[in-house]
């Protein structure tokens, strides 16, 4: 059974915060723990890999040195993917029966902490925190966390993302070579279509048979595509104000999204074949992507036509496209950490390694190796990044086409307006609207285009009934629809 949080001290603070709604409080909580009893913290995550190996190695640091000093113990347990995790959280946090007790804190994403907040489980951390020190973090990074009407500090930032291009600049050399196709043609949302058509009709060109041209581009997270384009075009599609959302579903801007992915997609201009697009490059079905930074150590270094053929590639990393006269907004995405409400010592403990985790130089370490980014401002400049990289055994874990990515998305911090939508009830449910609804439109009319192809028809006849106004239409009342439904 959860504890209450303490009286005292910690109430009156909790108290002086919420009244700011949002304000930091003035004077840190100053709590003393005990060496000789310490207080243990468990922590529930989803890191894997490289991301797995460096939180291990940092939780062991802390325990030797700060956390015995303090008399802090913490405990990490992988909990599997991002999914399981949500699921053994919720779980707990509604008492399921053979789940286990809620971890001390845990790794999350706005909606998910949302949900657990609603059942008055999360901790607001805002005492623990003076204003000078919540000021060196990144402002976008911290109001994500602030979701309810109080304005309170419900998930703490760790190491966020933002999206870049990745592109194969081998093949695309030889493209530009041939084509006189240039990089600043790849600035705009419009500009990578126009680009991948020419491709296409390029690499069409390149064989006796007709209309089978190349995918140009793809990109991970259709989702991110709707939310920021709308955003770009200057459209929140989920307009959150006092915990009540508002859904703004503009047609003018939803067909411009369609038309610059849908009609490319059905045409075989922009492709989706694998598990993720770093899959289509490594077997040459596009050469092109926008994915996450996290994703870039997957961008292949060779690309593997068959079993008996394969070339090496030179990566290069670009800033994502933006819609012709639309405002330059990029994705804010990676998850938090979140703590639970318990007794004001668990409560302090958990923020003491918070604050020593973020610390600039470690928490640049340890994002950077799996492709995130550091949480504090001054640690988002690429001459920190530098004087990182240059500390002896750093560089050698982190892989070249990572390395490639790490400048364009700290440039992407400084020069992009970073966004994500606030949390909202039932906000899982809506993004996977987002991320499904057009794309399996979309593969379910490719498929039909190529039966017409085969047939015989030229590709222009093949994608006409996909390309009408009366199509779009029906596909976007139901897409309305769903959405409405899904957030009732």
């Amino acid at each position: 059974m959860m504890k209450k949080v303490c009286t005292g001290v910690l109430a009156v603070l909790t108290a002086f915060s919420m009244c700011l709604a949002g304000c930091e409080a003035d004077k840190e909580v100053d709590i003393k723990l005990d060496p000789e009893d310490p207080t243990a913290i468990e922590i529930w995550h989803y890191y894997n890999g490289q991301q797995l190996n460096s939180f291990n190695e940092m939780v062991t640091e802390f325990n030797e040195t700060v956390g015995m000093e303090q008399g802090i113990i913490v405990e990490a347990f992988s909990q599997g993917n991002v999914n399981e995790l949500i699921t053994k959280v919720a779980d707990a946090a509604n008492q399921k029966v053979g789940s286990g007790e809620v971890p001390d804190m845990f790794a999350c994403y706005a909606d998910t902490a949302y949900e657990i907040d609603k059942l008055g489980l999360l901790a607001d951390l805002s005492p623990y925190f003076t204003k000078e020190e919540l000021d060196e973090y990144v402002p976008s990074y911290i109001e994500e966390g602030r979701f309810d009407e109080s304005g309170s500090l419900k998930i703490f930032p760790t190491a966020k993302s933002v999206e870049v291009m990745m592109l194969n600049k081998t093949d695309w050399d030889r493209f530009a070579t041939a084509e006189g196709v240039d990089l600043s043609q790849l600035e705009t949302v419009e500009g990578v279509v126009r680009t991948a058509k020419q491709y296409y009709e390029w690499t069409d060109s390149l064989t006796p048979e007709s209309n089978d041209g190349k995918a140009f581009f793809g990109r991970d997270a259709m989702a991110n595509y709707m939310i920021i384009g709308c955003k770009q075009l200057g459209t929140e599609i989920f307009d959150i104000k006092d915990e009540s959302v508002q859904l703004n579903v503009n047609k003018n801007v939803i067909r411009k999204l369609w038309n610059n992915y849908y009609i490319p997609y059905i045409c075989g201009y922009f492709g989706a074949y694998g598990n993720f697009r770093s899959d289509d490059a490594k077997t040459g079905d596009i050469i092109a992507l926008v994915g996450s930074t996290s994703g870039a150590a997957y961008f292949p270094e060779m690309v593997t036509v068959n079993d008996g053929e394969s070339y090496p590639i030179e990566a290069l990393s670009l800033p994502i496209p933006v819609f012709e006269g639309g405002e330059k907004y990029n994705v804010q995405q990676g998850a938090g950490m979140a703590v639970v409400k318990s007794d004001e010592k668990k409560e302090y403990a958990a923020v003491q390694f918070l604050k020593w985790f973020t610390e600039k130089e470690r928490n640049v370490e340890f994002s950077i190796s799996s492709g995130y980014l550091p949480v504090k401002r001054g640690a988002n400049t690429e001459e920190y990044l530098q004087q990182i990289l240059a500390i002896d055994g750093i560089k050698k874990n982190i892989s070249a086409n990572l390395l490639e990515s790490l400048p364009v998305a700290f440039q992407s911090v400084r020069d992009f307006k970073l966004y994500t939508n606030k949390a909202f009830k039932n906000g899982n449910d809506a993004r996977n609207i987002l991320e499904h609804s057009m794309q399996d439109q979309a593969d379910a009319d490719r498929e039909k285009v190529i039966e017409s192809l085969k047939d015989g028809l030229s590709l222009e006849e093949a994608a006409s009934s996909f390309t009408t106004d009366q199509y779009f239409d029906s596909w976007y009342n139901q897409f309305v629809d769903r959405l409405t439904s899904a957030m009732q």
